[in-house]
């Protein structure tokens, strides 16, 4: 399976921005649809946003509240995570992923390649 390696976490306080990155092997992001997940301490892996092989966008209304940006770069095989409005409750560990395309993008199970994950921590 391609590796997918997430990068940009940190700790950061209420209202800081923070973009993440998924590196995947050359031309992954232009066939496979892509996505982040969360999984905060306790709770069960929860989808945030994906991003299909054409560029169309899913999100998780509910959570995003429109303060994340998923985007991709099709020519470094990379996918972005731009997080703005940071608050406590965004606070886990993001994971990339990849599927097929066609798969629901917002059901865990379509995916069957993860990176190790990125932690973010927001606290004050």
């Amino acid at each position: 399976q391609a590796q997918l390696v997430e990068s940009g976490g940190g700790s950061v306080q209420p209202g800081d921005s923070l973009r993440l990155s998924c590196a995947a092997p050359r031309r992954t992001t232009m066939w496979y649809t892509m996505a982040w997940f969360r999984q905060a301490p306790g709770k069960e892996r929860e989808f945030v946003a994906a991003i299909s092989r054409i560029g169309s966008r899913t999100y998780n209304v509910d959570s995003v509240r429109g303060r994340f940006t998923i985007s991709k770069d099709d020519a470094k095989s990379t996918v972005y995570l731009q997080m703005n409005n940071l608050q406590r409750e965004d606070t886990a560990v993001y994971y990339c992923a990849a599927a097929q395309p066609g798969n629901a993008a917002a059901v865990a199970s379509s995916y069957n390649n993860w990176g190790q994950g990125t932690p973010v921590t927001v606290s004050s």
